[in-house]
């Protein structure tokens, strides 16, 4: 028998939560997570971790999750729910509640949001008062209280980088002068993770922020610095939070359910009084400004580690669809499509791509485009690959550079092109239900306004392109070798099996 407490991590699709239990599961704590697509999160778990499918609205699998349970660290909400997320999230909050205290849970750690006042937004009036539902509870209930969350994936920080990102003219509203105290979230994770093995006698709220208050204006100033991107700020006395709601949907579409929620709530500051948490925690909290270069190193991978849209909650029930989307600052062109072969002729399929071998589908534009890069200085498609059949992190191929080689499984591509921003192309391999699957993912991360207009701009192409490549792909790698698929390929020039 494992003697070790074991906690229940609700909320560990979602941004904070998934963060959260990567940190558990490193620090050898004992996890229990509660999921309503338990088989997504499945693989995304390290082994001794149980998931269990269950529902805050389902009462029976709470009692079933939380047996044993010592500590419950509950991270969920409804904001993105299509109804009225206020009842909602009281009806979860009651149920969460009975169940803990029949299954003798010995805590519960729960995050809401910074704020005070009769006037308070719906949502941080509504995270409010699941906390007092949480606190007026015979489990002692530790409520941690933050402002934004800034973190490459946080739905606030991808609120004011898209703001900033697509606005090199911004109107300013008088809300962007409230105040708010930004947390990293790393900072926001030490601060969870310390919590588990915290001394709790009684509940209490505990406010934690980042190292000094500042305003929206401030927080969308830093950004343009550290992006270094020029902003032209002007403030206007009109575009109340109400109005300012109407056209975010405009500017960030993507976010525009769960954004208007948030923004609504801006009237009110969300700044710490109360500094107990210095006492309580070993956490230096970061300033804004170190916040945001970390979040913006992050970058610098193909993904987050994890995104607010990962939550069932905020994507409206179901994850963001595969084909072409915006996520936060980046493009993402992502399609997959099963193939009735095995794992390693799959695999073979993209690690064969590029050089002589060629692309699979409209080589003539690539080597265009190759001929584009190079009279602007670049490296073009001369480059070629190192060998036909082998691969290796740190291999060029034509104008992309190999980023991460994972034999069988793997292949990411990191472009050396002249970009106005970042450019990735991912191939990977999984198996579904039985069922092999090639997964296609372009990612480019644009620079200010030129790169979101060269995106545009390259758009329709890539949708032939990208296309065809999955497409042939997929046929190739489910051809026999001497089939008329296979021997037509080779008849192109520079294209070899």
């Amino acid at each position: 028998m494992d003697e070790r407490p074991l906690i229940l991590l609700t909320g560990a699709t979602g941004y904070v939560g998934g963060r959260l239990l990567r940190v558990l599961e490193g620090e050898g704590f004992r996890v229990r997570c509660l999921a309503r697509r338990a088989a997504f999160l499945k693989h995304r778990t390290a082994e001794g971790t149980e998931v269990v499918k269950g529902d805050v609205f389902d009462v029976a699998s709470l009692d079933q999750a939380l047996e044993g349970v010592h500590t419950a660290l509950y991270l969920i909400h409804s904001m993105g729910a299509t109804g009225g997320f206020e009842e909602m999230d009281r009806k979860a909050a009651k149920n969460f509640v009975g169940a803990s205290q029949r299954a003798g849970v010995r805590k519960i750690i729960y995050l809401g949001g910074l704020g005070e006042g009769p006037n308070l937004s719906a949502h941080l009036r509504s995270r409010q008062e699941v906390g007092r539902i949480f606190r007026r509870s015979s489990v002692p209930t530790l409520e941690f209280r933050a402002s934004i969350v800034i973190g490459s994936g946080s739905l606030s920080f991808e609120l004011v980088r898209a703001l900033t990102e697509r606005l090199p003219v911004m109107l300013l509203p008088r809300w962007v002068k409230v105040m708010a105290q930004p947390i990293g979230i790393e900072d926001l994770i030490r601060y969870l993770t310390e919590s588990v093995t915290l001394p709790l006698p009684e509940s209490r709220i505990v406010e934690v922020g980042g190292s000094e208050p500042l305003s929206y204006q401030d927080l969308m100033e830093a950004y343009a610095r550290e992006r270094d991107l020029s902003r032209l700020m002007i403030p206007v006395p009109i575009l109340t939070p109400g109005v300012s709601s109407l056209w975010l949907g405009l500017v960030t579409p993507v976010y525009a359910r769960v954004g208007k929620k948030l923004i609504e709530g801006v009237k009110n500051q969300t700044v710490v009084h109360d500094p107990s948490a210095r006492e309580l925690f070993s956490v230096e909290p970061m300033s804004a400004r170190e916040a945001i270069r970390r979040a913006l190193m992050n970058e610098e991978r193909a993904f987050a580690e994890s995104r607010w849209t990962d939550a069932v909650s905020s994507a409206g029930g179901k994850p963001p669809g595969p084909e072409t989307s915006w996520m936060g600052a980046r493009y993402i062109d992502q399609r997959s499509r099963r193939v009735s072969t095995t794992p390693g002729r799959a695999f073979s399929s993209f690690a064969r791509i590029g050089g002589r071998n060629g692309w699979y589908a409209f080589n003539f534009l690539w080597r265009i485009r190759g001929a584009v890069d190079f009279w602007m200085g670049g490296v073009g498609v001369r480059r070629g690959r190192p060998h036909r059949r082998e691969l290796r992190s740190g291999d060029h191929l034509d104008f992309w550079r190999v980023e991460r080689f994972e034999e069988g499984q793997l292949l990411r591509l990191i472009s050396e092109m002249k970009l106005p921003g970042k450019a990735w192309l991912e191939f990977e391999v999984k198996t579904e239900g039985g069922r092999v699957a090639i997964h296609q993912t372009a990612i480019f991360y644009p620079s200010g306004f030129l790169g979101r207009l060269y995106w545009m701009a390259v758009k329709p192409f890539h949708a032939l392109v990208f296309q065809g490549m999955i497409r042939n792909m997929v046929r190739w790698a489910e051809a026999e070798v001497d089939s008329p698929f296979i021997k037509e390929r080779r008849r192109f020039r520079g294209f070899k099996s």
